[in-house]
């Protein structure tokens, strides 16, 4: 097509987005699909590129539109986009009237893609600040009676199935700035009632009106509308919902389904590269089966979710799920299954597939061997946990060795897909299960007699633990470093890792430390991350770290000697005194929490010994990599992470995939920036601790306002009253009387934000929502009651701010 200044906004559709920008397409599909949108053009960043307005083109566009009041709004080409939506980011001017005000305000829509808050937005999304460039839309004016926003999906909760409409009476803007207590609409199918300012007619013809257009779309809506004094409804603006969490996958069962997050439990809630989540998903689900439980794991933006529908309807084991989930999961697992156990729509189905015999064969065949692994540890602890460190040892020697005989890509790629990392599993696995247990069980032999925080005293100071023992070795290696002191503190950690490998540092000990451990990393059990041993820079992060404590009493291996002796005296004292008012239990909770002390600390030994066949295969396929980069089918040898197995396959078959990796590395650096990650999901998108969030009781004392941008968040309050003299450190929790678009660089570093005004849809929560901080809203008199440095604990889902009073 080519370049024009001027384009009728009845002739934008989508794929013009780098002539008309993300508002203008997005208006365009709307007229292409008979929505009623008001009429008006749309100024091209052709345009834009001359660095000046094409006046007499403008004026002639306007005055065939017939003059009078018209909407300029920006439309970048970075604007309305699936991953940002830059809700208020850039300039609108509405009832602007005439030609020169017209002028004035096209020039200032286009300045504004460089002020500090869409600068700051670009940013926090990692777009590209060169590449963006500006059209303008104008349109005419709709005279409105009353206008606002409709959500085709519950922005709050996640679920698909809901709508949220939030409106005023006049032209909208208060709605979407934030500078209203907007009516507030849940569109669930239900009827409503002549409340607020819409009437049951409006509201459901909004409603067509979202699912007209989110089927048009494929994916949920963030729509402007407004209506006219004759009662005509009109469509300003739509655009993606740029913060829900992806959808699990759809399945042909009709009931709803729970999906449990399983990456938290090995301390991910990064995205999974796609080579390493292939892997990961295989491992997993082999490790329940083994134990007698079938969840499917699956993908659900990058991260690992087990569905656990049929453990939750089956009679049977949903009795047991609560307490398993205490084991690994922790209580915000707890809390969502206990919810869910009361959810009708999980009611229990006899017979259901859980308890067939093909689920219960693996439990049946294992019971005999993990009863009598787990005796023999507890009877002879040490024993035990001998013959773990000497089959990691066997494990880690096989490793080493390396697979003989791989010459070809081809047959590398089937060394990775036939991985063994199988051994004497009873010897690893058993005394490891018998640590948890006897960690687990004493807090229920010694209710009333011991609080928690004993329990977790007597707990500490763990011996025999892996990390630990590499932690403390790594300490070891920082005092080693002392007179290096000032280089190790003030060069950037790659330019370290770089002088590493390229032998010019002082020797301070690391090759042994890597030798040891150099098969470890952050997010670890995703094959797609680089170890310590290719990449030694967050090695040199942490040493810095440790070099910056000054206290000797601080130091590591003294706090953890300090924590043994504490453990082992205050285990004394509490038998002493389980045995005398409770005898029996008394004795049994002395016997586990003694076999813990030799046990528990053994938890971390399996992951660690599965990490060295891990590292074997990452070093294969990056050989792979490096084959396929070297033929142009990628880019760099480590994009083969961003494949799978077969895609990888389909590589060496000659497909290039650098395009396919190239959009993957984007969305992965996308998934990366969410701080926000689900422990459940239901099917239909519903994020189920908003929902036990919002059903909570307000605490004593608590402010309420209205959630309107889920998660917690506690820290000093900063109370502002004017973005632009403002100063938010990172982790204080904002405290406005409202925000628009101008307050949102302080978003970056806040923790949180709390409003006495706004609509959970207006311009402020939605891009805290983007930017991941909980938000409350509509507080009565919160920059009053609230004080700048009082401690505060905001619920962005149940819409409560804590006021830590005196403390």
């Amino acid at each position: 097509m080519p370049e024009v200044n001027v384009i009728p906004l009845a002739a934008t559709s989508a794929g013009m987005t780098e002539l008309v920008g993300g508002k203008a397409t997005g208006l365009g599909e709307l007229i292409r699909i008979g929505e009623r949108v008001p009429d008006g053009f749309c100024l091209t960043t052709a345009a834009y590129d001359l660095g000046e307005v094409p006046e007499a083109e403008v004026v002639a566009a306007y005055r065939a539109l017939g003059g009078g009041p018209v909407a300029v709004r920006s439309s970048a080409t970075a604007e309305d986009l699936p991953q940002a939506s830059f809700a208020g980011q850039q300039e609108s001017f509405l009832g602007v009237t005439g030609a020169d005000e017209l002028l004035d305000a096209v020039a200032k829509c286009w300045g504004s893609l460089h002020s500090v808050r869409a600068v700051a937005y670009r940013d926090a999304n990692e777009i590209d600040q060169g590449a963006v460039r500006m059209a303008v839309v104008v349109q005419r004016m709709v005279d409105a009676t009353v206008a606002g926003v409709l959500f085709t999906a519950n922005p709050l909760t996640g679920r698909r199935t809901e709508m949220v409409v939030d409106a005023a009476p006049g032209p909208g803007t208060a709605v979407v700035d934030g500078t209203v207590a907007a009516d507030h609409y849940l569109l669930d199918g239900a009827g409503h009632d002549d409340r607020g300012c819409l009437t049951p007619t409006q509201l459901a013809e909004l409603r067509a009106a979202g699912e007209r257009i989110q089927a048009h779309f494929g994916h949920p809506q963030d729509i402007e509308w407004a209506y006219d004094a004759d009662g005509v409804l009109w469509l300003l603006q739509s655009r993606p919902i740029t913060t829900l969490f992806p959808l699990p996958p759809e399945t042909d069962r009709p009931q709803p389904r729970l999906y449990l997050e399983f990456g938290h439990v090995q301390g991910m809630l990064a995205p999974v590269t796609p080579m390493g989540m292939s892997t990961l998903k295989a491992t997993i689900a082999g490790m329940l089966a083994s134990f007698g439980i079938r969840a499917e794991i699956v993908d659900v933006g990058g991260r690992l979710y087990g569905d656990l529908t049929d453990l939750v309807r089956h009679p049977t084991t949903r009795k047991r799920l609560v307490k398993l989930m205490a084991v690994d999961f922790g209580p915000r697992a707890q809390a969502v299954v206990e919810h869910i156990l009361s959810d009708p729509r999980f009611a229990p189905v006899p017979g259901g597939r859980a308890g067939t015999a093909h689920a219960l064969g693996p439990a049946l065949r294992t019971a005999p061997r993990a009863a009598a692994g787990i005796v023999a540890a507890l009877a002879r602890p040490e024993r035990a946990r001998i013959r773990l460190f000497e089959e990691i040892d066997r494990l880690r020697e096989r490793a080493a060795a390396g697979p003989a005989g791989l010459r070809t890509a081809g047959q590398r790629l089937d060394f990775v897909e036939a991985q063994d990392v199988s051994t004497r599993y009873d010897r690893i696995v058993w005394p490891i299960v018998a640590g948890m247990l006897t960690a687990a069980l004493p807090a229920g032999l010694l209710r009333g007699i011991a609080s928690q925080s004993e329990i977790h005293t007597v707990l500490a100071g763990m011996p025999h633990n892996v990390t630990i023992e590499m932690d403390l070795a790594l300490w070891r290696v920082a005092a080693r470093a002392a007179t290096h002191r000032e280089l190790l503190l003030t060069t950037p950690p790659d330019d370290l890792a770089a002088r590493y490998r390229a032998g010019t540092l002082p020797d301070i000990g690391l090759a042994a430390f890597l030798d040891t451990y150099g098969h470890r990393a952050a997010a670890e059990v995703d094959l797609g991350m680089p170890r310590w041993a290719e990449d030694p820079a967050p090695v040199f992060a942490a040493i810095a770290n440790y070099l910056r404590v000054t206290d000797p009493e601080q130091a590591p291996d003294r706090r953890f000697a300090r924590a043994a002796a504490q453990a082992e005296t205050h285990l004394d004292e509490l038998v002493r005194r389980a045995r005398r008012q409770r005898p029996v239990r008394g004795r049994i909770a002395g016997f586990l929490l003694r076999r813990a002390r030799l046990l528990a600390g053994l938890r971390e030994a399996g992951k660690f010994a599965g990490l060295y066949p891990l590292r074997e295969s990452r070093r294969q396929l990056l050989l792979v990599g490096a084959e396929l980069a070297d033929d142009g089918r990628l880019a760099q040898a480590d994009d083969i992470m961003f494949l799978t197995l077969a895609e990888a396959r389909a590589a060496l078959a000659g497909t290039d995939q650098r395009d396919l990796v190239a959009a993957r590395r984007a969305e992965y650096r996308r998934e990366r920036r969410r701080r926000h990650v689900p422990v459940a999901l239901l099917s239909d998108g519903t994020d189920v601790e908003a929902l036990l969030a919002a059903g909570r009781p307000t605490p004593a004392g608590a402010l309420r306002g209205v959630g309107a941008a889920p998660g917690t968040a506690t820290g000093p309050a900063r109370v502002v009253r004017d973005p632009a003299t403002a100063h938010v450190e990172p982790g204080e929790i904002l405290v406005a009387p409202t925000t628009d678009p101008g307050w949102t660089p302080l978003f970056l570093t806040a923790a949180g934000l709390v409003t006495e005004t706004g609509a959970p849809m207006a311009h402020g929560p939605t891009v805290a929502r983007e930017y991941g901080i909980p938000a409350v809203i509509c507080v009565p008199g919160a920059t009053e009651t609230i004080s700048s440095g009082q401690l505060v604990t905001i619920d962005g889902a149940a819409g409560t701010v804590t006021v830590h009073r005196g403390e």
